[in-house]
């Protein structure tokens, strides 16, 4: 079939943004409602349209409640789930109250239960509940500290992990001993869901001494109780192999690569080999 130029690269445009749209990307990968309740939370720049779609794909006699978080100007209607707007990428007390928010609502679940976590670019600015000893403004000095260290985003979300009450894994041991299902659309190189958001739901392999290294090797002045709080070490994020991971799930459902290829199929469809990354 051939087609004018424009028009191909617009409906190449279009099927990439559709591999990633929460209304197209989330029915498909949602759970079996349980016997007991399911609890909705997450964070990301695309929560509140991933929980429309989970709301208008579940069953409207199955039990459904819960919260997400989203960047301010990305809230969408939603009847069962609670949507709150918080600041990206330097967190505000909206963010810290989400956060405590959600952690109150996976607490006290059995395994009747199900928690349906779901992930997207942005929720690790946007889950900003500091550690113990911490305050919101000294995570908000380390982030600002991070976006202009010239860190990756692995690096920022290592140190960000090691500050916070909720991710690399503490929203999971939060939630057991409660089924989790965790849906992921992931905007970092490699897709590692231990970064997506910086991993609230799965293992962090990271750890304290792989924060300080952060700073040390950016040159990152922390304010003192953030470093005082790194070189403690005290209460390391869940590793994996940890048995409160037992019982999670974590499913890929959009990633930059799915994009990519329906933006290919699409030039094939036209009859237009696209050049992929490697053949070269």
């Amino acid at each position: 079939m051939t087609r004018e130029p424009d028009d191909l690269l617009q409906a190449m445009f279009t099927a990439a943004r559709q591999a990633a749209d929460p209304a197209v990307c989330v029915p498909a990968h949602l759970p079996k409602p349980p016997k007991g309740r399911t609890v909705v939370v997450g964070s990301g720049k695309a929560a509140a349209s991933m929980a429309q779609a989970v709301e208008r794909h579940w069953p409207a006699d199955a039990p459904l409640d819960g919260l997400v978080v989203t960047r301010y100007g990305h809230d969408v209607p939603c009847e069962r789930i609670t949507v709150v707007e918080a600041a990206h990428p330097v967190p505000d007390s909206a963010g810290e109250k989400a956060a405590a928010l959600i952690l109150q609502k996976v607490r006290g679940l059995g395994p009747d239960d199900l928690v349906l976590c779901l992930i997207s670019g942005g929720g690790s600015a946007l889950l900003s509940l500091p550690a113990e000893g911490l305050t919101l403004e000294d995570k908000q000095a380390v982030n600002r500290a991070l976006l202009s260290s010239g860190a990756n985003i692995a690096e920022m979300n290592c140190l960000r992990k090691h500050l916070s009450a909720i991710k690399g894994g503490r929203l999971a041991a939060a939630a057991a001993p409660a089924p989790l299902v965790s849906l992921l659309i992931s905007d970092v190189p490699g897709d590692d869901p231990a970064v997506i958001a910086s991993g609230p739901t799965v293992p962090d392999p990271t750890s304290f001494a792989d924060a300080l290294a952060v700073i040390g090797k950016y040159g990152i002045q922390p304010p003192a109780a953030v470093l005082k709080h790194l070189q403690a070490g005290r209460d390391e994020t869940p590793k994996p192999g940890h048995a409160l991971f037992a019982n999670t799930r974590t499913v890929m459902i959009a990633t930059p690569q799915m994009a990519l290829e329906a933006a290919a199929k699409v030039a094939r469809d036209a009859g237009i080999t696209p050049l992929i990354l490697g053949d070269a």
